[in-house]
């Protein structure tokens, strides 16, 4: 098992929001400041325009940080699945994230099989597992039945229990029904508040250990460390006032949200 960060972690500081936005490489090595062991490069389409010798560079660059690099993106088309399997490579990658849908491209169950079924031997050919997320989109049941009925070690779950509350999916239940076949861990906090003029409410993050997320639960329920699962941080930051204040309370939540896992392992 490693602990460390996710482009989401950097999703201010990374942005065309800002003046000077971050580079990968800029991410990686804050994340080995910050005593990370794997970093995500998550829903990153830019890294697909990288030539050969920046992804060799940067692969290069995290092994002699000792950091494990996954990959991330949105969807299961196989042509688009093997691209990442072709970047995998060249990063010595062994997780690529996805979910089901991307965009307008929703399968169906039979279709989200289907395309599974086609890029599985690829995925075991390389020694890749594909991790697809739980989130609001599909239910955490369809998202079971397809995995189940695949029933390959290649493809599993990324647990993130915090996307699926906009479905009415609790945290706890999420976390019940996809335990034994989760391969990624996403660890966001988040919180419910009220919106202006008590007009509904509004779900946004938290520094971890501050709101709902049941994180003893959650790692008792998946046992990370037994399994070798990664654990990867993630924020949901609003933007604040300005991009100075954005910038330095996503990189103070980095900070507190490492320490915080490290302090709570077990």
């Amino acid at each position: 098992m490693a602990t460390g960060l996710s482009t989401y972690a950097f999703f201010w500081r990374g942005s065309e929001q800002v003046e000077t936005p971050m580079t990968l490489e800029a991410m990686l090595e804050e994340t080995a400041a910050l005593g990370g062991k794997v970093f995500q490069i998550c829903d990153y389409p830019a890294i697909e325009t990288f030539d050969e010798s920046r992804l060799t560079a940067l692969r290069d660059r995290a092994r002699a940080l000792d950091i494990v690099l996954e990959l991330g993106t949105r969807g299961i088309a196989p042509e688009h699945l093997e691209r990442y399997l072709a970047l995998a490579r060249l990063l010595d990658v062994r997780l690529i994230r996805s979910m089901l849908y991307a965009g307008e491209d929703r399968p169906t169950l039979e279709q989200a099989l289907q395309r599974l079924e086609k890029i599985l031997p690829a995925l075991r050919q390389q020694q890749v597992t594909l991790a697809l997320e739980t989130y609001e989109q599909v239910s955490v049941e369809t998202l079971m039945q397809v995995i189940e009925t695949i029933d390959d070690e290649h493809i599993g779950v990324c647990l993130d229990p915090g996307n699926c509350v906009a479905a009415l999916e609790l945290p706890e239940m999420v976390i019940a029904r996809t335990a034994s076949r989760v391969v990624n861990l996403h660890i966001k906090d988040f919180a419910f508040s009220r919106a202006p003029g008590w007009v509904g409410f509004q779900l946004t993050g938290c520094p971890l250990g501050d709101g709902l997320l049941p994180l003893k639960a959650m790692r008792e329920a998946v046992s990370p460390e037994a399994r070798g699962i990664n654990e990867i941080i993630e924020h949901w930051l609003p933007w604040q006032q300005d991009e100075a204040s954005t910038c330095a309370l996503e990189a103070q939540w980095t900070r507190h949200n490492m320490t915080f896992l490290r302090s709570h392992h077990g």
